[in-house]
C-alpha cells in the first residue's frame, strides 16, 4: 500500500515539517516551493492532506492564507500548535567566535535578535529557515550560519552552535491541517472548534447585529480577523473561529443569526479542539 502523503510550504526541515512528522508520523511529507503549490497538490489529488501555518502567537497570521482559504475546494479537518524552538547552527569546524553573518527567514531573525545583536553578527533575509540552513551547508563557510529548527541542522549536516536562541520562549506557530475531502467531527466527543468566512450585507450596524446571536447564545468566538476582498476597499471578509459543533442548538441559533445579516457564509471545517487549547487562559486567570 503506498504511504499517504502531508504537502507543506517550504523546504526539509521547516518548522511544518515537523509538524507534519508530529501530527502525522505514517505520512510522507511532501515540501513545496509556495502555499498556492499546496493547494494545487491537494485539489488535483496528489498528495491527502496539507499542514498549513496559519498564525503565530509572536508574530501574528500568515496572511496569504486567508485569501487561499475561501476559494480552495479544500476542509479543515484538524489543527496543530507547534512550539518554536531556533537553533544556531553552522558547518562543522564554526564556532561562535568564527562566524559573522547569520542567515535565515525574515521572522525568525526578528524572533531572536538578541542573539544576533550579542554575538555581533550581520543577519541576512533568506527566502525560509530551511532553505537557509541547506544554502549554509552547501557554502561550507565558517563565517556563514543559520537560524533554523534542529531537524534542519540533522537534516543539512550542520553543527548546533548555540540551542532555542528565540527572544520570547512562548512562541507558538497554529497550523490547520486541510483535506480535499470533507470530514466534520461528530458531536459530542470532545471540544470542536468551527471555522467559517463570512460578508455581511451593507446594512447599518450589520456585523454588530450578527455577531448579537454568538453571544446571545453562549457561543465563545475564539477568533474573528477581517480582510479585503479582490482589492476593494468596500469588500470585507471576515474569517472566525468559534468553539461548538454546527449541530450544537446554541450554534445553530447563531449561525442562523448570522447567515440572516450575511451575503455569502461557508463553514471551512469542524475539527477537534488540539489539547494545546487547555493551556489557554487571560492574565489573572487561575
Amino acid at each position: 500500500m503506498a504511504t499517504k502523503k502531508i504537502i507543506f510550504q517550504g523546504e526539509l526541515g521547516a518548522n511544518s515539517d515537523i509538524a507534519c512528522r508530529e501530527a502525522y508520523p505514517d505520512y510522507e511529507p511532501v515540501p513545496a516551493a509556495t502555499f498556492e503549490d499546496c493547494f494545487t497538490a491537494l485539489e488535483s489529488g496528489d498528495v491527502d492532506l496539507g499542514m498549513i501555518p496559519i498564525e503565530n502567537s509572536v508574530a501574528g497570521r500568515v496572511a496569504d492564507i486567508h485569501h487561499l482559504m475561501p476559494t480552495a475546494k479544500l476542509h479543515i479537518i484538524g489543527e496543530w500548535f507547534l512550539p518554536i524552538r531556533n537553533q544556531l547552527m553552522a558547518p562543522k569546524g564554526a564556532t561562535l567566535a568564527t562566524i559573522k553573518t547569520v542567515q535565515s527567514h525574515v521572522m525568525a531573525l526578528g524572533q531572536c535578535r538578541k542573539v544576533i545583536r550579542d554575538l555581533k553578527l550581520t543577519p541576512v533575509i533568506g527566502a525560509d529557515t530551511a532553505g537557509s540552513a541547506r544554502e549554509i551547508a552547501e557554502a561550507n563557510d565558517i563565517t556563514r550560519a543559520a537560524i533554523g529548527s534542529r531537524l534542519a541542522a540533522e537534516i543539512y549536516g550542520l553543527n548546533i552552535l548555540k540551542e532555542n536562541v528565540e527572544d520570547e520562549s512562548n512562541s507558538t506557530t497554529r497550523f490547520v491541517v486541510l483535506s480535499p475531502e470533507k470530514k466534520w467531527a461528530k458531536p459530542g466527543n470532545g471540544k470542536v472548534i468551527t471555522t467559517f468566512v463570512f460578508r455581511v450585507r451593507n446594512l447599518p450596524a450589520a456585523l454588530y447585529k450578527a455577531m448579537g446571536g454568538f453571544a446571545t447564545n453562549g457561543v465563545n468566538m475564539t477568533k474573528l480577523e477581517s480582510y479585503m476582498v479582490g482589492g476593494n476597499f468596500f469588500a470585507t471578509q471576515f474569517y472566525a473561529d468559534v468553539e461548538g459543533h454546527p449541530d450544537d442548538t446554541a450554534l445553530v441559533h447563531a449561525l442562523e443569526e448570522l447567515a440572516f445579516f450575511s451575503k455569502e457564509l461557508r463553514i471551512l471545517g469542524v475539527y477537534p479542539a488540539h489539547p494545546y487549547r487547555n493551556t489557554f487562559k487571560e492574565d489573572g486567570e487561575d
